[in-house]
């Protein structure tokens, strides 16, 4: 696979994602977006210092930034800026669906996809996983087999689109991270959802992040309020 056109948010899937390709020697065109998310200032910042820092191992990496803040700005969900609180407790909490952003990944994939087209890019991969598949309808796997199916007939069978961390769940992605020959930098990571420099802790994203250090037997390296 000579390029591959990714979704980087900043947080542990997407980052884990990146240095999955990177170890393949994989050219990779990282795709990171503003949409008026209340951690979204945070998460950008994340994924600029994620690029940072495996451009500093020589990897071919080119770092794509879009601003979709107007597109999302009538959407409704708690992660928006101008949406209710994030809820608090577990991931898997039905509270956890006020989260949910309508249309979020079918957006970000339509946009990839065309990019990935332009430069003759074979895959658009996301870091989707196992964890996500009850909140998020997006990130199912017949929503992602569905996508590949579209982006395949959208693109005149250019593009694909894959998710290799589908089945995995939180933990069995850190395990990989740290496995690559650069392991995976996630002390530059940003998983809390909430306005704030420093993760709360509390919210149900930060909650499965934790757990899934302490199923790996591994302290968290972020700080946290």
């Amino acid at each position: 696979m000579r390029k591959v056109v990714i979704g980087l948010s900043g947080g542990m899937d997407s980052t884990t994602l990146l240095g999955y390709y990177l170890e393949q020697g994989t050219e990779v065109h990282c795709c990171s977006f503003y949409y008026g998310s209340k951690h979204g200032v945070f998460e950008l910042e994340a994924a600029k210092a994620v690029v940072k820092y495996y451009k500093s191992f020589e990897y071919e990496i080119t770092h794509h930034l879009f601003d979709l803040a107007d597109v999302f700005a009538n959407f409704n969900s708690a992660l928006l800026l101008f949406g209710g609180a994030i809820p608090e407790g577990n991931y898997n909490d039905e509270t956890m669906k006020q989260t949910v952003v309508p249309g979020r990944n079918l957006i970000f994939v339509s946009i990839m996809a065309g990019l990935a087209e332009s430069i003759e890019a074979e895959v658009v991969a996301l870091g989707v996983h196992s964890g996500d598949h009850h909140i998020y309808p997006d990130c199912r796997p017949e929503f992602i087999k569905s996508l590949h199916t579209t982006i395949l007939r959208s693109t005149d069978d250019k593009v694909m689109v894959f998710a290799p961390f589908l089945n995995d769940n939180k933990a069995s992605i850190l395990l990989q991270g740290y496995s690559f020959t650069f392991p995976v930098p996630y002390h530059l990571t940003r998983t809390c959802y909430k306005n704030q420099l420093l993760a709360c802790g509390k919210c149900g994203s930060c909650q499965e992040r934790l757990e899934a250090f302490k199923i790996i037997g591994r302290k968290d390296p972020i700080e946290y309020e």
